[in-house]
Parts: C-alpha cells; structure tokens; sequence
C-alpha cells in the first residue's frame, strides 16, 4: 500500500480542516443533508451521503422519494433516510441541515428545479452537482440567483459549458473566476487539474489529479466531501480546496482498480496523516 504524500502545511486550507476535541457530540460536527434521486438512482445519494459521513459530518441523512425509501434503507447503516413529497416537504426537512447536497442522479425535470428553488430558502449552503446543474441549463441567471457565497456548484467541462457558453475559450483560469463571479457562489471546475474559483476572486489549482477518478460516482463522492465539510462549518472555499485535494488522495492510494465505492474507505488514511502533522 502506498504511503500518503506528506501535506504542504503552508497550504491555508489544512490549518482550517475542523477536528474535533473529547467534548464534541455528534450535531456539533455539521448535520448534512444529501438529496437522493427516485428508487431506480439511489446509488449516487448513498456515495455522496458516505462521503459526507467519513470526512466528519456528525450527521448525515438521506432525503428522498417514498418510493426509494426501502431501496436505500437496505443499503445504509449510519446514514438515515427521511422520504418527502413536495418542495416544500423538502424544504421543511432541510431546515436543520448545514448543508445539502442536491444533484447527483436528481433527474433533469422540473420538480428538481423546484426542490433547488425550495433549498435555497433554507438557510443550508448547497453543493449542486450533475443533473441540479444540468436542469437549468436553459435558464443559468435563474439558478445563480438563488445562490449565495456559501454556495457551491461542482461541474466537469460538459455541465460547465452548459451554465457558462462560450466562457471556456477565455482559458480555464479566467473561466473559472467569471462563473465564480457570475453565480456569486464557488465554482469547482473539475478535470486532470481541478479549479476552485471562489466569487471574491480567490483561485486555486490543485495538481495532485490521478487517472484512477475517472471512473462512474467519482463526482458523486466529491459533492458529498465537499458537503460534508461545508456541515462543519469550514469555509465553502477551503471545503472545496480540501475535498479536491482528499478526493485524489484516496484515489491515489488506492491505484489502479479503483471504483467509487472505494474512496470514502481510503478517507480515514488521508485524514489521520492530515491530523498528524496538524500545527
């Protein structure tokens, strides 16, 4: 087994990953939300919501569908699930949440508009991935103005041309910061060096990308990473920056072979050689 690469300490975002201390309970280290898709596309929610729970979120539970309530209550342990009907269902639900992820088999249709539109009021910061980015890719300014700064959306190259035409031919850099600026959220432009733009203008590379994430769930985990850190209450940029960088991490010390399922289980590795050489 492969060693982890010795952290950078001069790197902000590790002196800002929160750990916590032997008076610690459980809702004191972020309660997450992970916004699952219908009964047949529960498998991204449950990788995202493990994500969320390895990486330290105190309390993460599943909201879906009644429909994939059974589905996913037979695949989980720790995680809950709670089943809701309507937006507003939804919304009520969420109200307790830190954070919430919402997008990864979400289906592209109008009641995942909605549920985004009823997340937003809630006070929780969103991770919007895959279908919640896709579902308005006819109506981008819509869905930047439900975003605030503690916001952040998750695209690879594909969703991202969908939200932002054209930006791309600036060059990734410049891309980046303008649909930072734009959404007036964090944008997480992946690829084989990911960006993490914040709205203030805060870019950040990271060049520790491996082969191995291209794989189906990848992104999924990641969303619920990033959410899981979001719950804690570390900054949404340094979350971003931090999850990125765990994410290839636990898919380089796990190499070839390496499927979705895999990352959360290599977490706890990358996390203890963090919280070792913690200053």
């Amino acid at each position: 087994m492969n060693a982890p690469t010795p952290p950078d300490l001069h790197e902000d975002w590790r002196k800002a990953l929160p750990w916590p201390d032997v008076d610690t309970h459980k809702h004191a280290r972020g309660r997450l939300g992970v916004v699952s898709g219908k009964a047949s596309q529960t498998g991204a929610a449950r990788l995202a919501a493990r994500a969320g729970l390895r990486i330290g979120a105190g309390v993460v539970r599943i909201l879906c569908p009644p429909d994939a309530v059974p589905v996913i209550a037979s695949a989980i342990e720790a995680v809950m699930v709670a089943p809701f009907t309507t937006d507003e269902a939804l919304a009520a639900a969420a109200r307790e949440k830190d954070a919430i992820v919402i997008g990864p088999a979400a289906g592209v249709n109008d009641a995942t508009a909605a549920n985004i539109r009823a997340l937003a009021e809630t006070g929780a910061a969103l991770v919007i991935d895959a279908d919640g980015l896709t579902v308005f890719k006819d109506w981008p300014e819509e869905l930047f103005g439900l975003l605030d700064r503690d916001d952040v959306l998750t695209p690879h190259e594909g969703e991202f041309k969908r939200l932002f035409p054209g930006l791309l031919e600036l060059g990734r850099e410049l891309a980046a910061m303008e649909a930072a600026r734009r959404a007036g959220a964090v944008v997480v432009l992946k690829g084989a060096e990911t960006l993490i733009a914040a709205p203030d203008g805060r870019l950040a590379h990271n060049d520790n990308g491996v082969p191995w994430l291209a794989t189906a769930g990848s992104g999924d985990v990641l969303a619920g990473m990033i959410g899981g850190l979001i719950a804690q209450r570390m900054d949404s940029f340094d979350a971003a920056r931090a999850a990125v960088w765990m994410h290839a991490e636990a898919a380089r010390l796990f190499g070839p072979g390496l499927i979705a399922e895999d990352l959360p289980e290599r977490l706890p590795q990358v996390l203890s050689a963090l919280y070792a050489q913690r200053s």
